[in-house]
């Protein structure tokens, strides 16, 4: 692999889980295994066995879903670490700008693990107790979305929730109003609009519960400030300081995740390579999607460690 690219790290969000994932990773190396065993005792329940065994089913509901693509993402990155794995940014797809945000230093693992933990909870029981719809847009200029989320007022509020890739970007909101949303964004040009199958409106005003919670417990977590630059949803730049990094993380569930803006933004700032860390290829599609011309790949497992870093004898035999 070329090692003169400038490589930044991106992590995947919810939706990228998949039951197994980091088995190899636990079954191999010792400082896996540890992270996920200080992980069951952090959120009190197995969250290895939920991740290896499922059922899905389990692992798709929200308040376990944050957990586990936080953990195994964390897992990654920790053993690409420990490999010095060049990187120079991180960037992460909503839940994973905590991944992200770990990755550069800003707190611990663990704390990391104790804020998702919340979130995912809270997140959960809002999506409950205000029910809600999510639906992707396809082939539609975000001003043309944003014009029919507007004209779909009157059936309630509708709004951007993720600008994923030129061609995607996924509304949110009260019921009625998104499916009015759907059927403007088809007579504005939109050439699909598919409701999604979700627990929660998420990234919208019925979140407002779940960053109350998180604004609670929030200040109590030391942060520090980033060792590198991180790229942040709410508007595609840099976050500097703890507080700053804060109130974006706060300001994050209930706005738009602009995962285009970030990575142009990255790309504007000399990024050639991003590497997906974490289950799935989701944002692999969507890079490559806003510029084709960037390198994409991916690590999930030990196949990818091993093709990222070459000989993992040091891993294997670390205790």
């Amino acid at each position: 692999m070329d090692s003169t690219l400038k490589t930044a790290l991106v992590f995947p969000g919810q939706a990228s889980q998949v039951v197994g994932m980091g088995r190899d990773l636990y079954q191999a190396f010792s400082p896996a295994k540890k992270m996920f065993d200080t992980a069951n005792d952090i959120v009190g329940y197995d969250l290895a066995d939920k991740c290896f065994n499922g059922p899905l089913s389990d692992l798709t509901q929200t308040r376990m879903t944050q957990p586990a693509i936080y953990t195994v993402s964390s897992v990654l990155f920790t053993l690409l670490k420990k490999m010095n794995f060049p990187y120079r940014a991180t960037a992460g797809h909503s839940l994973g700008e905590y991944s992200a945000l770990y990755a550069a230093g800003v707190f611990s693992f663990e704390d990391g693990l104790r804020l998702v933990n919340v979130r995912g909870k809270a997140m959960q029981i809002a999506g409950e107790q205000n029910p809600g719809a999510m639906a992707a847009i396809l082939k539609l200029e975000r001003e043309k979305v944003e014009e029919a989320c507007q004209r779909a007022a009157e059936y309630g509020r509708a709004q951007i929730a993720n600008i994923n890739s030129p061609g995607q970007i996924v509304i949110s909101g009260d019921v009625e109003a998104v499916q009015a949303a759907m059927k403007i964004a088809k007579e504005l040009g939109a050439t699909r609009a598919i409701q999604l199958d979700v627990s929660g409106a998420f990234h919208s005003h019925l979140m407002t519960p779940a960053k109350d919670e998180l604004e609670k417990m929030i200040v109590d977590i030391p942060f520090h400030s980033p060792n590198i630059p991180v790229y942040c949803n709410v508007n595609g730049q840099i976050a500097e300081t703890p507080d700053q990094i804060r109130q974006n993380l706060i300001d994050q569930i209930v706005n738009p995740v602009l995962f285009v803006d970030q990575i142009n933004r990255m790309i504007a700032d000399g990024f050639e390579r991003f590497i997906e860390v974490g289950p799935g290829k989701v944002l692999q599609g969507l890079i490559h999607r806003i510029n084709p011309d960037v390198e994409v790949k991916g690590v999930s497992g030990c196949p990818d460690l091993q093709d990222l870093c070459g000989d993992l004898a040091v891993l294997e035999h670390e205790e």
